[in-house]
Order: C-alpha cells, then structure tokens, then sequence
C-alpha cells in the first residue's frame, strides 16, 4: 500500500523553505523595499545572517545551489570585497539595538575560503553588525578543501556547528555524481572540527542518487552511523536539469524509480531511529539531547531556506549574491548572478532584485503549512485566534479531511493531523493549502 502510494503521490511540489515559494517573487519588491523593512526592524530584535559563498573548486553534478566552478583564487577575493561592501551597506540600515545571534555560511564551499578570509570575514561582520555574546556560527564545510589552517581559522572565528555534505560513500555513486570523498577525509575533518571545541556535527546524506541501491545505501548509513554526528539530514535527491544544466551529466537510467527511492528513505530513516535519533520534520534526524530535536519536542522547530532550524531570530539576512531573506514583511532575493551582484554592490545599491511582500492570507497560509512540515499538525482553535480567516481555514481543513481517500490525514478534536502513513507525504498534503501552486511558475522536484 505505501509504495503504491509513493508512486501516485510523489508528482512535484514545492519544499515549502518558504510560502509562497521563491517562482513567485517578483520585481515588485526591490532595493528600495528592501531599505525600508530594514529600516523598520524593532530595536531589540534579533537576526539570523546567511552568507552565500557561490564558488567551489569543484562542480557537483547532482548540486542544485546557486554555485560556479573556479581552480582560481582571484574570483573568490573580487566576490569577498564585494561582500564586505553589502555587509557595510545592510549594517548601515539596520537600527541599532538589533543583534546577530546566528551566522550561517553556505555554499557553494565556504571552506574553499583562504584562512586569512574566514577571520576577516567575521571581522566585517562584527563591524557592521552588533553579534551576541553566544552567536551561533554554522558552517558548510568541504573536507576535499580542509588543512590545519583553516581548521584554526574556522575554531578562531567562533565555528559552533559543522556541516559536512558526504551523500554517498559508495565509489560507484560517487564516480557517477563527481562527488569523490572518502570515509576517512569525513571522519578525519569531523574529529578535527571536535577537537577545537565545536559542539555539534550535522551530516547531509542523499537518497534517489544513481546507482544507490537499498543495500549501498546501508553501508553509507552505517558509516555515517560510527561517526555519531549530532544531526543528519536525509534528503532525496532532486533532479531538476531543466534548471542544474550541470545535471544532465548525470545518467538518468541510473537513478532509482519513485518506489525505489520510497524504500531507500524508508529504510534509511528506519536504520536512524534504530540508532537512537529522534526524526525531525521530513527528512532531518538529531540526537535527543540536540537542540533541534529539543525544539521539536516544545513545538519550536522552524522552516526556512536552510531547511530545518531551532534558530528563532526575528528575521534571517541574506547576504551574497543569490541569497534570499525573510523579514517580517516578507521575502528579498539578491542578484543571482555574481558579476551583476558585484557591480551593484560598488555602486553602493542594495543588490535585491526580486521579493515577495505578504499578504495576510499568505500569512494565514505559511503558519499552516510550516505547521504541517515541522509538527504534521495544525491546531485549529489556535488558528481561529492567531488569524481573522482563521476560521475560514479551519473549515478549509475539516474539508481535506473528508476528502481524503488515501487515510493521509485525520482530525482529533481540533488538531488537524497527518497520519503515520500521510508524513512522507507532508510536502503534498500542504501543497493542498497553497494557493499560487495552481498557477503552473516553477517546476519542482518530486515530493518522496
């Protein structure tokens, strides 16, 4: 019945990191905009800062981020200088008062960095901005770029939780997504990190990638097992090589079917929680005493462009080219492309070049479905009192209930709830309460 469901279920929706999904900013919302929500943050409040660092000295095919191959320095120091210029130029507008607490490094490969950038980069950030005293600081790290150096480099800057991408461990796998790394290169990077004092470890493993079978992949989980990080995010592979054109490098009769992929994430997920790892959302694991699962467990997990995250800033600043923002008014996006983002920035303009300003349907609409991925539950009296159309929600809901053939959701009293068999299938069932999906923008990857 489940993998059945799996093949009949799985059609494209969004990831909800945000509602409405990125297809649907637009021009409307620009530098000017992006000034203003700026302006009008609360004293007091707090933020979350995501840096984009879009170069590798490699290019993955199976990555879909906004990222460039580069075996030159040179373009990684020009793209740093014009992220010190946005730096200085959003610090500038944010009213004092306000306070960093989380600082996110992506990528692209942040460890690619020279160790000498990694220390003046968080010295921009602690001029431009005011950083808390325990200002959490996350970075994605590359084991193929780490030494000695930047490893100091990284414990100097404050480094608080380290993420390492492995996918996969088989050869096979590896060979057929460009991605080589080894057990030992992860393992090795890993305990240097908790050497200098980093206090969690997340690892990203994906499912539905070529050549992955159930029994290839539980070895890689395994492995990844005997390393004990404090978190590990399970995602599926998404193929999408009308928008990764590098994708198409990748074999396409050499990927899983949807029932195959169905099982790998089943098993995967099964093998976790055999482990001791409580689950998290969709597709993110952590260990009990970790502070995502804490979250979880008190109803404070959240869901951004990050994914999964206990961080409870006011509002997240994206910074580089291509990286998004949320802010109480809504969504900004940079300039995707680098050479654009750069000429901005010298000019002194805020590189935004589309957003998305909510609406109070929107709003309504992004609590239900961040509920529905974090918690699998909605409580519709809370909604009659957080929102005006609360109600009308509420009723909205009690319909998908009595439509609902499959047995994905049910109502206790007045929780809204998915079922054992309807939370792999999250992603689906709040796309049933997303009103922009029907407009055909964007083309997503398969929700199992």
């Amino acid at each position: 019945m489940s993998e059945s469901l799996a093949a009949r279920l799985a059609a494209p929706v969004p990831r909800y990191t945000s509602y409405p999904s990125a297809p649907h900013f637009s021009g409307a919302v620009d530098a000017d905009t992006y000034g203003d929500w700026l302006a009008q943050l609360n004293p007091g409040s707090s933020l979350s800062l995501y840096l984009h660092i879009p170069y590798c000295d490699r290019l993955c095919w199976f990555c879909a981020c906004h990222t460039k191959q580069t075996q030159r320095y040179e373009p990684v120091t020009a793209y740093l200088q014009g992220l010190f210029q946005e730096i200085a130029l959003v610090g500038t507008r944010v009213p004092a008062g306000v306070t960093v607490t989380d600082i996110h490094l992506g990528g692209g490969s942040p460890t690619m960095l020279q160790p000498q950038d990694m220390i003046a980069l968080k010295e921009r950030l602690a001029d431009a901005f005011r950083l808390a005293p325990d200002c959490r600081i996350s970075v994605e790290m590359d084991p193929n770029d780490l030494d000695e150096a930047r490893h100091d480099a990284l414990a100097a800057i404050g480094l608080t939780r380290a993420s390492l991408g492995i996918q996969d461990f088989e050869p096979q796998v590896q060979a057929a997504i460009n991605r080589h790394q080894t057990f030992e290169q992860t393992r090795d990077a890993i305990d240097a990190s908790r050497s200098r004092g980093v206090s969690s470890v997340n690892c990203d493993v994906l499912y539905g990638l070529p050549h992955q079978t159930l029994a290839s992949l539980e070895r890689t989980v395994e492995r990844i097992l005997s390393l004990r990080p404090d978190r590990i995010a399970l995602f599926g592979y998404a193929h999408v090589p009308w928008m990764k054109k590098h994708q198409t490098m990748i074999p396409e009769a050499a990927l899983p079917s949807t029932t195959e992929r169905f099982r790998q994430m089943q098993h995967a997920g099964q093998m976790l929680t055999a482990a001791g790892y409580q689950p998290i959302g969709i597709d993110h694991f952590a260990l009990p005493d970790d502070s995502l699962a804490v979250a979880a467990r008190e109803g404070r997990l959240k869901r951004n462009f990050q994914g999964y995250t206990d961080d409870a800033a006011d509002a997240l600043i994206g910074l580089g080219a291509s990286s998004i923002g949320q802010l109480p008014q809504g969504y900004v996006q940079n300039q995707p492309a680098t050479g654009e983002y750069l000429r901005q920035v010298a000019t002194g303009a805020l590189p935004v070049v589309r957003g998305y300003a909510l609406s109070a349907d929107d709003r309504l609409r992004a609590h239900v479905i961040e509920r529905l991925m974090c918690d699998f539950s909605v409580d519709l009296s809370d909604l009659s009192t957080r929102f005006t159309d609360g109600a009308t929600m509420a009723d909205e809901m009690r319909q998908t209930v009595l439509m609902d053939d499959d047995g994905l959701t049910v109502m206790e009293g007045d929780i809204f709830r998915l079922t054992a068999a309807g939370r792999p299938y999250a992603r689906t069932v709040a796309a049933r309460f997303d009103a922009y999906l029907s407009n055909g923008k964007g083309r997503h990857s398969i929700a199992v």
